[in-house]
């Protein structure tokens, strides 16, 4: 488990060699490798839900000029998260919330085998409309295996498959997003009801379980193509 761990957290395929060795720590030393004990390895895959944060500023956007851009920091080590708060969050009302995971072919490059760009520009402007909210963007690219493992994902789909027989087939489970840190984004932010904009309802048991109380699920269907239809 401890050395999945680690090859997933590098956003590698997951497969290891596993050899059992005496004094591992000397083993290391003679051979120049890097000695990590279980402990730390737990301690570094779960150190990216205690994040802060760390800086933010006014960046007005094409679809909600009213917006306040924060960058989340890890503690100890991992990706950056954003949070785009959109005009004016009332905190006593629930607050409209948008979790999205990094897609680079789609949020950037407008690809037709994802329905994310769409998702993304459709759920900012909803929120602008109706008055502010929440856009919380999470490095998870490509349900969390990374853009490289995503493309080699791609590639199998053109042999017939879907995404998550894609994943299996790499040695991935069907998602590898961890929502638990849009959870403690918004409890940094003081934001702990919410309608959230998702077309997944298990993301409403998921902000259950870290204290995010779902009031609305609003779908979001937008993105359908050709392409992307099966």
């Amino acid at each position: 488990n401890e050395a999945l761990l680690v090859i997933k957290s590098a956003q590698l395929l997951p497969a290891a060699i596993i050899s059992k060795i005496t004094n591992g720590k000397d083993y290391a030393a003679l051979h120049n490798l890097t000695y990590l004990q279980a402990d730390q390895l737990k301690e570094v895959s779960t150190s990216a839900r205690e994040i802060a944060d760390a800086i933010s500023a006014e960046i007005p956007t094409a679809r909600a000029e009213n917006t306040q851009f924060h960058i989340f920091r890890p503690n100890i080590s991992g990706e950056e998260h954003y949070a785009i708060e959109i005009g004016k969050i009332d905190r006593n009302q629930p607050t409209l919330v948008r979790i999205h995971s990094a897609c680079f072919t789609g949020d950037v490059l407008g690809s037709l085998k994802c329905d994310c760009g769409a998702q993304l520009h459709a759920a900012t402007k909803m929120i602008n409309d109706q008055g502010g909210g929440l856009l919380i963007y999470l490095n998870q690219e490509g349900r969390g295996i990374g853009l490289t493992n995503k493309i080699r994902a791609y590639s199998l789909q053109d042999q017939g498959f879907d995404t998550v027989e894609a994943n299996h087939r790499l040695g991935f489970e069907d998602d590898e997003r961890d929502f638990q840190l849009a959870a403690t984004i918004m409890s940094e932010m003081r934001i702990s009801n919410i309608k959230l904009i998702t077309n997944n309802p298990s993301k409403i048991a998921i902000m259950g379980k870290y204290d995010i109380i779902v009031t609305e699920r609003i779908p979001l269907h937008v993105g359908r193509n050709e392409t992307n239809l099966r």
